[in-house]
């Protein structure tokens, strides 16, 4: 790590990590792990249980690489973003300047910005066809095929895949040592298993290592140091390391009808503007943040205000019965924020 830790105010931070380890418990997760940054310094640190539910499995530990699914579309973001800064595309270019298939209905009207703030409706319908659930902008639906045309996008536009660029332009000047995509095939002994019931849909396993997949893995202090890097603005050691133009694009609201009652979203990340139910960040956690999620219950969250980042790490993919998501991880928010502002006033 590249920052100090303060060792006099971790205590501050203690009742995120008990819901942290709660919050583990209740999914039945085999580990995890929280890393805070405040003030340009790690303000708590911890690993709690194993890499697996196997007997002597390997503790969680500062090397520990997770699985963090979603949470993946921050790098994805950053590829576009970077793809945009150096002239390949335009933000609102037409989605159809880039597929074969554009003779379709269903890219009528829709844009890289649109791709971006998951407001371009497209679905996969029942026939396995793409379709579009509502016109471009005027709402807003979690759905897969923007991530594949993105993806596809960039690396068609760059010649470069999400892999490439982001070994370039963050993991070699950074000097990132656990972040990477992991052919599944080949495991390595820093990887938590992803603890997942049987039957579970959308568990995939891929040796694909291109950025495209969803078999990325990365530690709780690089995923930290990759929020803080945000949080800078692209400074890295007193260096301006990214430009500062590729973080703002990417963490700064681009929703195309920003006065719409929906989720707003910077460059795939969640940024927090007005209160509404369905927000997946707190309700206390101040408007200009921005949060990613994923489905192993991985979460970055950075607080510009508080000039803070934190980091929860997880290893169960999904849910158990019972458990409330939304609520919890609006939960784990709004204790990051009651904690932060005990730390600023101490």
């Amino acid at each position: 790590m590249i920052l100090k830790k303060d060792n006099d105010n971790t205590y501050l931070f203690n009742d995120v990590r008990t819901h942290v380890m709660e919050s583990a418990e209740k999914l039945g997760a085999s580990g995890g792990a929280l890393l805070i940054i405040q003030n340009d310094k790690i303000a708590t640190e911890s690993y709690f249980g194993q890499q697996s539910h196997a007997k002597h499995a390997r503790n969680v530990q500062a090397d520990t690489q997770f699985h963090i699914a979603s949470v993946r579309k921050a790098y994805i973001g950053f590829a576009a973003a970077y793809a945009i800064y150096n002239g390949y595309f335009s933000i609102d270019d037409p989605v159809r300047l880039f597929v074969e298939d554009s003779h379709l209905s269903a890219y009528e009207g829709v844009t890289i910005r649109h791709l971006l703030t998951h407001t371009h409706g497209l679905k996969i319908a029942d026939d396995n066809q793409l379709a579009s659930e509502y016109k471009p902008g005027d709402s807003w639906a979690y759905r897969g095929p923007s991530i594949e045309l993105l993806t596809m996008i960039i690396q068609k536009t760059t010649g470069q895949s999400i892999a490439e660029i982001i070994k370039s332009q963050v993991i070699e000047p950074l000097g990132f040592q656990s972040t990477e995509w992991i052919k599944m095939s080949k495991p390595h002994s820093k990887i938590a298993d992803a603890i997942r019931d049987a039957d579970d849909r959308f568990w995939t396993e891929t040796d694909v290592v291109d950025g495209s997949r969803m078999n990325m893995y990365v530690s709780a202090q690089e995923l930290a140091l990759w929020g803080y890097i945000h949080l800078t603005e692209g400074q890295w050691a007193g260096k301006q390391l990214i430009p500062r133009e590729i973080i703002q694009m990417a963490t700064s609201i681009q929703t195309p009808k920003p006065t719409l009652p929906i989720q707003k979203n910077g460059f795939l990340w969640f940024v927090k503007d007005t209160n509404y139910s369905f927000n997946q960040i707190g309700d206390t956690v101040p408007k200009g943040s921005y949060q990613l999620l994923g489905y192993t219950n991985v979460a970055l969250l950075v607080i510009p205000e508080e000039n803070l980042v934190a980091v929860r790490m997880l290893n169960r993919f999904g849910s158990s019965k019972g458990y409330d998501y939304l609520s919890d991880i609006r939960s784990f928010g709004d204790t990051v924020y009651k904690c932060s502002l005990k730390s600023t006033m101490h």
